[in-house]
């Protein structure tokens, strides 16, 4: 059904279940065999209800044969009746029995059905569920982490916030390319179908609730238009982006953007160090991925290390962030740790153990 936009209603106005296509929640995985074992048993456990009411009102019924309803008999009539065949061989003929197959053997035989059929009934209700587990999720969202653009770049970003323990559903992606959706949705991501540049997708999407922002549009000028329209949305977030050329730095930091990541200058000075000393582009790497090896991580100070050095600390500290300025180890500012700095370190990380 075609459903048409009031005057003035904009995408973020409209309910759940009209943003089922635009909005995707990851799906629950479920194994075949299980499904299908779920549904046999439900089926069999109505049939023995039936049977065993049958069984104990026996006397109510009425059999052809003149010779009373055994247990065979019993299972015969709740068979039928609950596949809806009736062949009216064996009939209530009690009032009690006739009452009893109005009030108890009808839903049965109605839940047997559903049990039956429920595959169909599970595609005629996804929307449904969709509409219900969308509107939950907007009413609940918060401090997550809106990743603009599911690219290569938008990709290695989820896979880095995944690896630093941000949970998959606190992750959501918006992007326009529906294959890229659909990967970012078998990992458990929320999605979003949409252009970042549009500020009701970004509505949509949380981003005025959420803490932070990746930008990992293709092109600088999407880039750009992405970062004001966030930065509008959200004044408080944090937002990250990555820009092609050096020169288009200045216009995502003017746009609002907290950090700028220059992806050709910094892939072309790995390339240039690899030529001369790959072992180091090695170790940048490892510095890089989050899930083993080494990691730079941040945290914050410790009461015992306040007054101290940053150089003498059992961590390898990087640098030290005050009042959301960063500064390196060997600053004058990072001399000796204040109350409410933040730690930038390197963190051994030990990878999961293989179940």
């Amino acid at each position: 059904m075609i459903r048409h936009f009031r005057p003035g209603e904009t995408l973020a106005d409209r309910p759940g279940h009209s943003l089922v296509g635009v909005i995707r929640m990851p799906d629950v995985v479920q194994s075949p065999v299980r499904a299908i074992l779920k549904r046999v048993i439900g089926a069999l456990t109505a049939l023995f209800a039936a049977v065993l009411i049958v069984y104990l009102d026996r006397d109510g019924y009425r059999d052809v044969n003149g010779d009373g309803l055994s247990l065979l008999d019993a299972i015969y009539y709740a068979t039928v009746s609950l596949s809806t065949t009736g062949y009216g061989d064996i009939a209530p003929a009690s009032s009690s029995a006739r009452l009893v197959n109005v009030l108890v053997i009808t839903p049965l035989r109605v839940l047997f059905l559903i049990v039956l059929v429920g595959t169909t009934l599970e595609v005629l209700t996804e929307r449904s569920r969709q509409a219900l587990r969308i509107q939950k999720w907007r009413t609940k969202v918060r401090d997550h982490v809106v990743v603009i653009g599911y690219g290569t770049k938008g990709r290695s970003a989820v896979s880095a916030l995944m690896g630093d323990g941000v949970e998959a559903g606190s992750i959501v992606v918006v992007d326009t390319a529906q294959d890229s959706l659909d990967a970012a949705s078998a990992i458990g991501l929320v999605t979003v179908h949409g252009s970042g540049t549009s500020n009701d997708v970004l509505r949509v999407a949380g981003v005025p609730r959420a803490r932070a922002v990746v930008v990992a549009a293709n092109r600088d000028d999407t880039a750009v238009l992405v970062t004001l329209t966030a930065r509008e949305l959200a004044p408080k977030a944090q937002i990250v982006a990555s820009v092609r050329e050096r020169e288009n730095e200045h216009l995502l930091r003017q746009s609002g953007a907290d950090s700028v990541v220059v992806s050709s200058e910094t892939a072309g000075r790995l390339l240039g160090m690899a030529t001369a000393t790959p072992s180091v582009v090695d170790m940048v790497e490892d510095l890089l991925t989050p899930d083993a090896g080494l990691s730079i991580a941040e945290r914050d100070v410790e009461p015992s290390e306040i007054g101290g050095s940053p150089r003498h600390l059992p961590d390898i500290v990087l640098g030290v962030v005050r009042d959301g300025t960063l500064y390196r180890v060997d600053a004058p500012e990072a001399d000796a740790v204040e109350a409410g700095d933040r730690l930038l370190y390197v963190k051994k990380v030990t990878p999961p153990k293989e179940a």
